[in-house]
């Protein structure tokens, strides 16, 4: 079970997420993911929660609310698409290069 919580603030932390959250539940991961390049936050984060219930109780209460400056985006978390190791993001399998007619 994980949250997809978007919109965030970039000085946003691991520890300032599990505390809001874990007013709603138990808080088992949260992650930050960063950029490659400049190794900073991606305004984005997963939080994985204990239970279902807790879970639609976090959505319900910080979905759209303002946090840090920012209006929260709260949602269950879609699965990662499989990205396989050919092809280009759109799904295409051109190997990165258009193809012109």
């Amino acid at each position: 079970m994980s949250l997809y919580v978007g919109n965030l603030a970039f000085e946003v932390s691991q520890d300032d997420l599990k505390q809001v959250f874990a007013e709603y539940g138990t808080v088992n991961r949260v992650q930050v993911p960063t950029d490659r390049e400049t190794g900073r936050p991606r305004g984005f984060a997963f939080v994985e929660m204990g239970a279902e219930a807790e879970e639609t109780a976090a959505i319900e209460a910080l979905d759209g609310a303002e946090w840090m400056g920012r209006n929260l985006k709260v949602n269950k978390a879609k699965p990662r698409e499989d990205r396989g190791s050919s092809g280009d993001r759109r799904g295409n399998n051109s190997g990165g290069y258009s193809r012109r007619y």
